[in-house]
């Protein structure tokens, strides 16, 4: 089993770093929390910055495309 010799492929992990939306807002919240020995009463800004950059988040409407190898092998069948 694995992949065969000379088939086009791409790491997806190497691209997972791409999108990112609400990476600040949550090292924001979660560097509050440890400051403030787990006391989320006293991070509460950072808490409504977070949960609105997440509710911004859910609202985008996204079509799901497969993974990237997918798409690869799909367009090398044609080639052959």
């Amino acid at each position: 089993m694995g992949r065969k010799a000379g088939a086009l492929y791409i790491n997806p992990k190497k691209f997972g770093s791409l999108q990112k939306p609400c990476m600040k807002e949550m090292i924001s919240f979660l560097n509050c929390l440890a400051l403030s020995q787990k006391n989320d009463e006293k991070c509460v800004r950072q808490k409504e910055l977070l949960s609105a950059c997440m509710d911004a988040q859910s609202g985008k409407n996204r079509t799901a495309w497969g993974s990237i190898n997918y798409h690869l092998q799909r367009l090398n069948r044609g080639r052959k």
